[in-house]
């Protein structure tokens, strides 16, 4: 894709959904982190579903810590990885606690180092929380990016960084929202929705995927020929 096409494909997606937002629910700053933390290799559903409860009961590292990990167990038992998980938000709650007194930092370097905080997760926080311009590369942001030619990389870090790139200064501060949107929806894994991706004629992928209506009329020529 050239500097046009790029900046009308997220001129699209910001006129089809002006204001993006993470799926997952929370109520601040330590509660994002958490919920990020507990989404890797999980449905963002799946996580709303274990935390209403938690984030009820636990709204700071110290309240967390204090619940400690088998109570924060109970409450994330239905998310997949979920011991491993529980201990890295106790541990990472406890460095809050004593280094950050409390806070979640504005600083990716520094989220980096907290247990079961990769790049990723860093970059949700920046963004979501602190309303930093980066880009956190999932499954459905590696995908699209190479997908459509966006920003085409064999790691995650490699699509990160063409995307800090390329995307024009009016979008960067939704992109990833609006691209894991677009994944999680239209663009999807096994079958993506071209026929109603309001995308498709500056993507590169083909051969673009038919809507049900003209797969089925196709099929039933072919047959009837």
């Amino acid at each position: 894709m050239n500097r046009d096409h790029i900046f009308d494909f997220f001129s699209r997606l910001a006129e089809a959904n002006p204001a993006p937002r993470t799926e997952l629910e929370y109520g601040n700053d330590y509660q994002l982190l958490v919920a990020v933390v507990l989404s890797a290799q999980s449905t963002d559903i799946g996580v709303n579903k274990a935390t209403r409860a938690l984030f009820r009961e636990v709204e700071t590292p110290a309240q967390m810590v204090a619940l400690g990990e088998d109570g924060l167990k109970a409450h994330i038992k239905t998310i997949g990885l979920f011991n491993a998980k529980a201990k890295n938000v106790i541990a990472l709650s406890e460095i809050l606690v004593s280094d950050f007194d409390g806070q979640v930092p504005e600083d990716r370097d520094l989220l980096t180092t907290l247990p079961g905080v990769g790049r990723k997760t860093a970059n949700v926080v920046m963004n979501t929380a602190f309303g930093h311009e980066t880009f956190a590369v999932d499954t459905h942001i590696f995908r699209i990016g190479n997908r459509t030619g966006l920003a085409p990389g064999k790691t995650p870090l490699a699509v990160e960084q063409k995307l800090e790139k390329r995307v024009p200064g009016p979008f960067r501060r939704d992109a990833h929202h609006w691209l894991i949107l677009h994944g999680r929806y239209v663009c999807k894994a096994r079958r993506p929705e071209c026929w109603r991706c309001v995308v498709a004629d500056l993507c590169r992928y083909k051969p673009k995927t038919p809507a049900p209506a003209q797969k089925a009329s196709a099929t039933a020529a072919a047959s009837a020929g």
